[in-house]
């Protein structure tokens, strides 16, 4: 059964899937050998790419038996409606952002915890491993079988205002969020004002004056365009949040063992080579950004701003099933330190 707290409707999956079969994509019907799958990113980006390495790995593992149309740039929809149509069996498998599965199954917050992790590669042990495994699980009785996780990079604090080099110097800004309440916990915590706003408003928000600045990863900071006006970058790095890939439970649930096996497999050696690219992209980005002449504070005493999380961590850890997530992730580290 879905939460409730989710805003998923019955009726308006059945109705998604509905519109589409009338495309040819339907994911209602038997016996078929050709798997379908969203993503919400441009065709080229690294999670596209790295769903498509999935896809010939799946044909070379079964034989050429079973095969994968994608369809990227939200052809089928934004996330939230590809998801709804995924847990109700009208699309087999989504590549979402963690944040629209927040409201299925709470475990999903545990990723997003800021300063949750000590570096990228801690954060991805802690994926690849039990913790990001008991998260994953947590989906299926949602609907949903989470296969893997891909990167989505260090999100960290840029604005147009003045170098940020402490929780302080963010007192009385302006700063987009995600529709979160863990970003919007996140930035108020550390004396901001967070202001939800659509990522494609962000650019024209800055210049206008309603923000003053945001946050995301390098990429993002570079293809939206948003270091033109915004000048002031601050290598705070304070959420490590993955994206996952998920199948149709409905979908899963139809396939033999061994087809379940390859799926998986495909899958999870699909990690690997997304994050070859998304590496690459990060430093193409971060090079760019920088001969453009923007301010980057490198020397960032993270501990000031991870002082202020602990009622953003109490608010959102909320079962001692979480708290055990937590804790075996912060073991990770240690034994990695």
């Amino acid at each position: 059964m879905l939460n409730q707290k989710s805003n998923l409707t019955r009726r308006g999956a059945l109705a998604a899937c509905a519109g589409v079969g009338a495309l040819g994509l339907t994911g209602c019907g038997k016996g078929r050998e050709i798997l379908y799958a969203a993503d919400a990113q441009i065709d080229g980006y690294p999670t596209v790419e790295a769903v498509r390495f999935m896809a010939r790995r799946l044909e070379e593992l079964t034989d050429g038996r079973m095969k994968m149309n994608i369809y990227p740039g939200a052809q089928l929809g934004a996330e939230k409606d590809t998801l709804e149509i995924t847990i109700f069996g009208g699309l087999d498998l989504n590549r979402v952002n963690i944040a629209p599965l927040n409201s299925i199954a709470r475990e999903t917050f545990i990723p997003a915890l800021p300063f949750l992790y000590n570096s990228i590669a801690h954060a991805r042990a802690a994926m690849d491993g039990a913790p990001g495994q008991a998260i994953l699980d947590a989906l299926e009785p949602h609907g949903l079988i989470g296969l893997c996780y891909y990167d989505s990079g260090a999100r960290s604090f840029y604005n147009g205002r003045r170098p940020i080099h402490e929780p302080d110097d963010m007192k009385g800004m302006k700063i987009r969020v995600q529709n979160s309440d863990l970003y919007v916990s996140l930035v108020e915590a550390l004396g901001a004002n967070a202001t939800p706003m659509p990522y494609g408003e962000i650019y024209t928000g800055i210049t206008q004056g309603v923000i003053d600045g945001a946050e995301n990863n390098w990429p993002s900071y570079y293809t939206s365009r948003h270091f033109e006006v915004a000048k002031y970058y601050t290598l705070d790095q304070h959420v490590l949040a993955p994206e996952v890939l998920v199948m149709s439970a409905h979908r899963w649930n139809r396939l033999s063992d061994d087809d379940k096996q390859a799926v998986l497999q495909a899958a999870r050696e699909s990690v690997p080579y997304m994050r070859q690219l998304w590496d690459a992209l990060v430093d193409e980005a971060r090079e760019t950004v920088l001969a453009s002449g923007v301010e980057v504070v490198e020397d960032v005493d993270k501990s000031l701003f991870a002082a202020r999380m602990e009622p953003v961590w109490d608010r959102f850890i909320t079962t001692p099933k979480m708290q055990n997530i937590v804790d075996d992730i912060l073991s990770m580290e240690e034994a990695s330190a």
